[in-house]
């Protein structure tokens, strides 16, 4: 059965087992400004975007934090995300919190507004993290882009030193999403999405496995994993399956009405 806590072990330590080394957004960032030669060797930027049900984030955090592995956690600034507890529980585990902003869609598009919330939601988070790297929330049913709040203003200015979306060359790293529940479905992702040389069909996380041990599997990646897609026992999978089954077919519309 796919997308559940067992699965993700498994693709885990089939990351291992390749001899891939497993960074945090942060970290790679850090190492490919020093000693970029270091990278040449197979490497994973391993990133969750906690859009929701962060407890599930952070039993991913113990498995990880159970094979030695530190990954990157984004939360957002809503109560659905955004549990104080749980943010210093994983924080503690010694994996990177970072900032999953969405202040140009909350703040409907007025960047004076959103900059400031977005300094504010940052401190805010930086009460259980020096947060060093950011990554924007897709918001879907939103039509403002979040990413184009740096159209006016510099992340740079605010302490941050990355955001995947403007500091990956994806024509050199591979990208690897399960949004909408799915791998790299472009059908039911709004904006969780790359421009990238790289044409690998992925329909499983069986599929991800079959690629890392194929002799094809590139030698940098990054995968986006949302915790919210995984489930613990079969009753949360067959909620988890109905849930976005419905939030996908609203995407595909959505999708279908901004081409």
């Amino acid at each position: 059965m796919d997308f559940t806590l067992k699965t993700y072990k498994i693709l885990l330590q089939t990351f291992l087992d390749k001899d891939y080394h497993i960074f945090s957004f942060n970290h790679f960032i850090l190492l490919n400004s020093s000693t970029p030669k270091l990278l040449n060797f197979p490497t994973l930027i391993l990133r969750h975007d906690v859009d929701r049900k962060p407890e599930n984030a952070l039993k991913m955090a113990k498995i990880e934090n159970q094979l030695n592995i530190k990954a990157s956690y984004y939360f957002r600034i809503v109560k659905e995300s955004n549990q104080p507890k749980i943010i210093k529980q994983i924080a503690d585990l010694e994996h990177e919190i970072g900032y999953h902003y969405e202040d140009l869609a909350t703040a409907k598009g007025d960047y004076e507004k959103a900059i400031k919330q977005f300094e504010n939601n940052l401190n805010y988070l930086r009460k259980f993290y020096p947060i060093k790297t950011i990554c924007m929330h897709g918001s879907p049913l939103s039509k403002w882009d979040n990413r184009n709040l740096w159209n006016k203003y510099n992340y740079h200015d605010f302490g941050i030193i990355g955001e995947p979306y403007f500091d990956i060359d994806f024509n050199e790293v591979l990208y690897i999403t399960d949004a909408g529940r799915s791998w790299n479905n472009e059908n039911v992702s709004i904006r969780d999405k790359v421009k990238s040389q790289f044409e690998i069909s992925i329909n499983s996380t069986k599929d991800i496995i079959e690629l890392f041990n194929s002799e094809d599997v590139p030698n940098q990646i990054m995968i986006s994993i949302h915790p919210h897609n995984w489930a613990n026992n079969n009753i949360e999978w067959l909620k988890i399956l109905l849930w976005q089954g419905s939030k996908n077919l609203v995407k595909r519309s959505f999708n279908r009405i901004i081409r």
